[in-house]
């Protein structure tokens, strides 16, 4: 089954964008389980878009935060562009319900949130490929305006040993303990090296200029271990 005229018209006003070639919305809405070749599918589409995203959101960043390091930077990309947000941003925008899908996919209740996401990228891949970096620029600003309007690196920062408790709590049974490995420097200007132990588990330890964040930079590492927080790719 492939993306009908009616869907491709209903997609474009969702995402506010006219194709001057149709067929790449086409491409962009049908799965690899509806198609006899992958090349003929939005896999590579979704490729490009990946990047496309990566980019623009990359850009705004460092434009926004001109005072923030590489590191607190990508903590905010790391959050922006994770699956779980496209897959939302791909269902709020109508994209999931427009994506051709197999027998067995399309007996799910709900689309899984890989392919919600990957739907995503592929239109923003296929706004690139017809329109240039412009047009898609203004599609992923529009989709993300809310998140940049919200990010700031240091205020969610300071959640990360929180949102660590609550999922060790809940799913591993224990509390993590935080344990100071080492310390540099001197007493005016002194890093602290600590590390996250839950349970008999030790994660990657953290840097920090101080014991909180320190702390606070294992707890985000040791969530991006636990798949909480998305690593970067």
């Amino acid at each position: 089954m492939t993306p009908s005229d009616s869907t491709l018209d209903s997609c474009q006003r969702d995402v506010d964008y006219q194709f001057k070639d149709p067929e790449l919305l086409r491409l962009a809405l049908r799965h690899a389980s509806v198609s006899g070749d992958r090349l003929k599918s939005n896999e590579r589409l979704e490729f490009l878009g990946d990047s496309v995203l990566g980019l623009v959101i990359c850009h705004e960043l460092y434009l926004r935060f001109p005072n923030y390091l590489e590191g607190e930077l990508t903590k905010i990309k790391s959050m922006m562009v994770s699956r779980r947000t496209c897959g939302r941003l791909a269902d709020q925008f109508g994209l999931s319900g427009s994506l051709s899908v197999g027998k067995g996919m399309s007996a799910q209740n709900k689309l899984p949130n890989s392919c919600s996401a990957a739907v995503l990228e592929s239109v923003i891949g296929a706004i690139f490929v017809d329109g240039g970096l412009e047009p898609a620029r203004q599609f992923i600003m529009t989709l993300f305006q809310p998140l940049f309007d919200k990010a700031d690196a240091r205020q969610p920062q300071e959640n990360y040993k929180s949102m660590l408790q609550q999922h060790a709590q809940r799913l591993m049974d224990c509390t993590p303990v935080y344990e100071v490995l080492d310390e540099k420097g001197p007493d005016h200007s002194k890093c602290f090296e600590v590390g996250v132990v839950i349970g008999k588990r030790r994660f990657a330890s953290a840097w920090g200029p101080s014991k909180k964040e320190a702390e606070q930079t294992a707890a985000f590492s040791t969530l991006q271990q636990l798949e909480v927080i998305p690593s970067e790719e």
